[in-house]
């Protein structure tokens, strides 16, 4: 069986801004003004709802961390994995739509 997805896109898809991922995805994101980063500068908060379930994360680039879950990751496959609550295979399934 061949690959789903060539290498090039999946490198694309892990340096990909997790803004960029969110907005392409449909998701509502509201950047939180009041937020001060203790330790990475250039980290922002972000409330996001998708599909109805409402996450707080701190964004910076690629990489992600939901604060109330307590999880994060860095790269689209690995955020819609995590907002999703989906696979692998899934996730590049729905990278592919919105691509």
């Amino acid at each position: 069986m061949g690959r789903a997805v060539d290498n090039s896109i999946l490198e694309e898809w892990r340096n990909l801004d997790t803004l960029l991922v969110l907005k392409r995805l449909g998701c509502y994101s509201k950047q939180d003004s009041s937020f001060t980063p203790l330790k990475a500068m250039g980290t922002r908060r972000y409330h996001v709802n998708a599909d109805g379930v409402d996450y707080e994360l701190l964004v910076k680039g690629p990489r992600f961390f939901d604060t109330r879950a307590q999880r994060g990751g860095g790269g689209a496959i690995d955020l819609v994995m995590h907002l999703y609550g989906i696979d692998f295979s899934a996730a590049v399934r729905r990278l592919k739509a919105v691509s």
